[in-house]
């Protein structure tokens, strides 16, 4: 197994300040047997991965020990054999314990020594792993006599009864040991039960109720003050169920739902810290066209607002200005205006175009995907788009002119082609021109109602967004 190489994301985030004077913070010493004379790795999960923390060296008997003297920060961690097989143990109060087993059942043949959570946890696994097999033979039956009525129901209510009873074994655990890691990891890992729909005025129950019930008690439960969560994979998984399957596909649903996670992640500086970088970087990088806008909102809401701690000075600045060139190319803003000189010398104002619909094509007559997407968009323009009022604004990136004019004239662009051969405007960074082609599209005042979207993408869209504003005509 190969450590992960760090991003910046991840240095920022795990970088901290504690230190002990203790010569050893931990110690925990581990035996598999089957194994000697090579080598283990121990990592740790952190939201959807893993991260290698320690190498352990392994004697003739297949000891080894993972110990430090600075704090270990806890969670669940990984112990990986050099065939990749590994168990898990957790890290919570406990950093003085022993673990044993062997290689043909990790979790079966495990025994532990000095750990109170991780007895409980491996009690958990051999329960689990024990319904499992349960379910696995249930399901097998299902799908045997899945076309008998009565033999169906009746497996669905084994079925029924047996995820009872291991919510119950959850419950019992939560109810006796309120405190434990492992109690938490339960509650943070479960989903709410939605009581019965209360009946409506009409006398007809309210459909909605169990959706807005279940969203509005996700996070029920779950402890954001403690940071050990992070190290586990259950913090990221619910977040990302609740922003991509419960949450409204909009930027604005999308960045309330962002922002009323980073309201509850305030209960630890380290939470906070890590919903912030979550939510802003998943949003910046998102394909789906639009999202930006939860990104430039949640920058203008946290970094901008001096609530991040952990952005320096050069940081800061790189993610604020990002925000501010991506905060007037967002969908519903007037698109900047551009004062270009066409291939017969004339301003042409992006502004002065008269058009219903109005295309931005940014290209470069070397750019071997423009080679391609522009004569496409040439044959769809005169296809179609022309006749339903469209117009093409087509801005040559670069300034040669000699291949600028080749390209047009070989490629019949009878359009509106403009340039800046004497690099006057400033249009690459206000468009955030970084590669070509890069299309936009305008409606008739000008407004920006799709971005970034390929040649082949035009009229599937374009036919949506008819769709759209005359569903809202009505």
């Amino acid at each position: 197994m190969k450590k992960y190489i760090f991003s910046i994301f991840f240095i920022l985030f795990c970088y901290h300040t504690l230190w002990s004077k203790d010569k050893e913070a931990y110690n925990i010493k581990i035996k598999i047997n089957n194994i000697s004379n090579t080598e283990c790795y121990v990592g740790y999960h952190f939201a959807e991965k893993q991260y290698v923390s320690d190498t352990l060296k392994v004697d003739d008997k297949g000891n080894m020990v993972f110990k430090g003297e600075k704090p270990l920060e806890g969670g669940i961690y990984l112990v990986v054999t050099p065939n990749k097989k590994y168990f898990e143990m957790i890290i919570a109060d406990e950093t003085n314990f022993s673990l044993e087993t062997d290689t043909l059942d990790m979790v079966k043949n495990m025994k532990v020594k000095g750990s109170k959570e991780n007895e409980w946890f491996y009690d958990y696994l051999n329960f689990m792993n024990n319904k499992g097999k349960q379910i696995e033979a249930i399901n097998k039956n299902y799908e045997q006599y899945k076309s008998n009525k009565d033999s169906a129901n009746a497996i669905k209510i084994r079925m029924a009864n047996l995820d009872k009873v291991v919510k119950d074994y959850k419950l019992n655990f939560m109810k006796n040991h309120p405190t434990s890691f492992l109690a938490k990891i339960f509650r943070t890992s479960q989903d709410p039960d939605v009581p019965e729909a209360p009946l409506l005025a009409n006398g007809k129950k309210d459909s909605t109720f169990a959706y807005r019930y279940f969203r509005a008690h996700y996070f029920d439960g779950i402890d954001f003050s403690d940071a050990r969560l992070l190290r586990t994979p259950l913090l990221y998984n619910k977040y990302k169920h609740y922003l991509e399957k419960l949450t409204y596909q909009m930027p604005d649903s999308i960045a309330q739902a962002c922002e009323y996670l980073i309201e509850k992640a305030k209960a630890n500086k380290e939470i906070f810290k890590y919903t912030v970088i979550y939510t802003t970087s998943t949003y910046e990088a998102s394909k789906v066209m639009g999202m930006d806008a939860v990104f430039v909102r949640l920058v203008e809401d946290y970094y901008n607002t001096g609530q991040a701690f952990w952005a320096d000075s050069a940081l800061l600045f790189k993610i604020s200005d990002r925000a501010r060139i991506l905060k007037p190319l967002l969908l519903g803003k007037k698109a900047p205006n551009l004062m270009l000189y066409d291939d017969k010398n004339q301003l042409q104002p992006l502004w002065a175009v008269k058009a219903k619909y109005t295309i931005i094509c940014f290209w470069d007559p070397d750019c071997s995907h423009c080679k391609k997407t522009v004569p496409v968009l040439a044959e769809v323009y005169h296809k179609s788009l022309k006749a339903k009022g469209f117009e093409v604004y087509a801005v040559c990136t670069e300034i040669e002119e000699d291949k600028w004019h080749k390209f047009i004239a070989d490629n019949h662009l009878d359009w509106i082609n403009v340039a800046d051969l004497k690099l006057h405007n400033t249009f690459r960074s206000v468009y955030d021109i970084s590669s070509t082609p890069v299309i936009y599209i305008l409606d008739d005042k000008k407004e920006i109602i799709a971005k970034k979207i390929g040649v082949e993408q035009i009229e599937e869209f374009m036919e949506n967004y008819s769709k759209m504003i005359a569903q809202k005509k009505k």
